[in-house]
């Protein structure tokens, strides 16, 4: 489907690919990993022809429609969410054709030229709707809207009225009802909220396309992807599994690669001491000769990947009370919104607990107010004995100063660290070398962000609350982190959308959910297990709820003849009667050029494998002159193959899309 030939390319002369080539086979699900900055991004802008190559090129099947979701913020046309979303998709200009057909229709007369033809539109115009589900769509637009965490009625909101992380779910809408064939995600998970990660995921299980996703999501790349591909140094290296599988995996091809090398070594240094021994003795000299020969055609194992493993560990923590943190009767309120109510919790010493909720729940309120950084409307805040909590939140990086160098601000803050553990710590949050001498004010946000957090870090404190510690953070450094976390001998509260992360540090979690704390014993993986349980009882609940309504509402006798609720009712089973005698009409068109398209396909097949058969003969290569007229005929049918198998898959996915309509 997709195919990279030999490409190139190099900036500021750096390296970003060299003379790749690789064939990504149809429905393949695909993980692109790799440093930040070895070009995974760029790559797929070129893929979707964004991207000039120096050299190579990339092709593409015909008639493959890719989406791509970019990692950077984007704009949207100042529209309602719906109709952008019909835009977009391109069901907006299936709607106007419908419509402009019916309109000429309904002004014309069937005597005048002109008017077959404008019938016969307008049957392929709703044919083409009926096929891409035009009906259904607003339907299937809010019910993926829901599922991104946008709330009822959104869909109706102008796009420029949401912040860019809601845009950015916009435009994910946009990619999932237009059902490319392609599907390229950029760090999709960066602006959703844990439940709707789990909702994508869910949904993107279904799809039928080729998915390539690059991410920092350790647990995306696990349940999403079969493939991992590395691009690293402009190379690319593939490995069968998920993400857990390919770090296994690398770990594995690194220990095999070094001991290749020690034995290659070991017969370089013994080649090279019988040259030196025996360099001297004119009697040696034709084996000596061979033996330089033998060293300089030796094909070198190239060096493993230098990396320094960076361990840190938090000082040991001040031991405080058992009982750490005590919350009663806790509400917050901006103005006539309730945020959260009747909160209720006790934190005891060395827990590490997890603050979980849907984006606009009120986490990183109650994180604030947890910190006393913001007072409750209402309720009790009460620290332990000697406890000394540590705060951090994206807003942390506004707490640096600009004066200073990076080393300077850490050096100089309330720390009993050494130098070495500090300067461990900088490296291990990406400041290395002479990175630690830059002036603060010019470092991006990221950096002041990772500053901020180095600097909390290092802080004489017993229990950490952080909102988002994560946000800036490659996969090592989150390896280090949260390996360093789990060492910590004091308590913690976490925000995050990082699951990964949390299953392997967490074992209790608060859910706010509708302006109430829900609590979990047990990791992230637990929770959401549980929580789907509770969802599942209610749903059968309401649904038992909602059937034993419908059995009084029809004991208590149906709708009078001629009310509102009948006519309804009529309307609709004259709509789907029309709808199902459209569809029905449709499959008996596909099913015709299905017949016509395979009895084709058969006979082509069938001339494809006698000519093989006969150009394999070896009594056919006495006569020259059959052989000719046997590749052309060959060349013929594999063309024309190639140009049909498309077409007919096609047909059968239109096909299944009706089936699956009338079940």
């Amino acid at each position: 489907m997709i195919s990279l030939q030999n490409i190139g390319l190099t900036y500021n002369d750096k390296i970003i690919f060299a003379k790749i080539s690789w064939l990504i086979t149809e429905r393949s699900r695909i993980g692109l990993v790799g440093d930040n900055g070895t070009g995974k991004t760029t790559l797929f802008r070129a893929i979707k022809g964004g991207t000039s190559l120096d050299d190579g090129m990339i092709e593409i099947a015909k008639n493959r429609r890719i989406g791509y979701l970019p990692q950077d913020l984007v704009e949207l046309e100042p529209l309602p969410v719906m109709e952008y979303l019909k835009r977009k998709t391109g069901h907006e200009l299936l709607e106007k054709n419908i419509r402009n057909y019916q309109d000429k229709i309904a002004g014309g007369d069937h005597r005048e030229a002109g008017f077959a033809a404008d019938l016969k539109k307008y049957d392929a115009a709703a044919e083409a709707f009926l096929i891409r589900d035009g009906y259904g769509f607003e339907a299937r637009a809010r019910r993926i809207l829901k599922g991104l965490g946008f709330h009822s009625g959104d869909d109706e909101k102008n796009c420029r009225d949401f912040s860019g992380g809601w845009k950015m779910r916009i435009f994910l809408a946009v990619i999932l009802l237009a059902e490319p064939d392609i599907i390229l995600l950029d760090e999709p998970t960066n602006h959703l909220d844990t439940e709707s990660m789990e909702w994508l995921e869910n949904y993107l299980r279904n799809y039928g396309g080729t998915l390539m996703a690059i991410s920092h999501d350790h647990m995306f790349l696990d349940k999403m992807v079969n493939q991992i591909a590395e691009l690293d140094r402009g190379k690319i290296t593939i490995y069968k599994g998920n993400y857990s599988h390919y770090l296994k995996e690398k770990e594995k091809r690194a220990i095999a690669l070094q001991k290749r090398r020690e034995l290659q070594k070991a017969e370089i240094n013994r080649i090279q001491a019988y040259i030196d021994r025996f360099r001297a003795k004119a009697s040696k000299a034709s084996e000596v000769q061979s033996r330089i020969k033998q060293l300089e055609k030796f094909d070198l194992v190239p060096a493993g990947e230098k990396t320094r493993k960076v361990n840190f560990r938090f000082p040991e923590a001040k031991r405080s009370g058992k009982e750490v943190l005590s919350v009663r009767e806790l509400i917050k309120n901006y103005g006539e919104l309730t945020v959260f109510s009747n909160v209720n919790f006790t934190v005891s010493r060395g827990e590490k607990i997890a603050l979980l909720g849907v984006n606009g729940a009120g986490k990183s309120t109650l994180a604030r107010i947890l910190a006393q950084k913001e007072k409750p409307s209402q309720g009790s805040v009460q620290w332990g004995f000697q406890v000394k909590p540590a705060f951090f939140s994206q807003e942390s990086q506004q707490n640096v100063t600009y004066g200073r160098t990076v080393w300077q601000e850490v050096r100089d803050g309330e720390s009993q660290a050494s130098d070495l553990e500090m300067r461990n710590l900088l490296g291990a949050f990406l400041f290395s070398g002479d990175d630690i001498h830059k002036p603060v004010a010019v470092l991006s946000g990221g950096e002041k962000s990772r500053l901020a957090l180095v600097k909390i870090l290092l802080r004489d404190s017993n229990c950490l609350i952080l909102d988002e510690p994560t946000n800036h953070l490659d996969v090592k450094t989150k390896d280090i982190f949260q390996n360093a976390l789990l060492h910590y001998s004091g308590t913690i509260i976490l925000v995050s959308h990082d699951r990964y992360f949390l299953d392997h540090l967490v074992r209790r979690v608060f859910e706010i959910r509708n302006g109430s704390l829900h609590e979990y014993i047990g990791n992230y993986s637990y929770f959401i297990e549980k929580r789907d349980a509770e969802r599942a009882v209610a749903a059968q609940y309401e649904l038992a709820e909602t059937g034993s309504a419908e059995v009084a509402g029809s004991e208590l006798g149906s709708s009078p003849p001629g009310s509102k609720k009948t006519d309804k009712s009529r309307e609709l089973r004259r709509l789907e009667a029309e709808q199902r005698n459209q569809r029905g009409k449709i499959k008996k068109d596909i099913a015709r050029k299905l017949h016509k398209l395979e009895a084709e396909i058969v006979e082509l097949e069938t001339i494809k494998t006698r000519n093989q058969e006969q150009l394999c003969d070896p009594e056919l290569l006495r006569e020259s002159a059959r052989i000719k007229p046997l590749m052309q005929e060959l060349n013929r049918a594999k063309h024309r193959l190639e140009e049909l198998l498309p077409y007919w898959e096609e047909l059968m996915r239109q096909l299944e899309k009706l089936e699956i309509k009338e079940q």
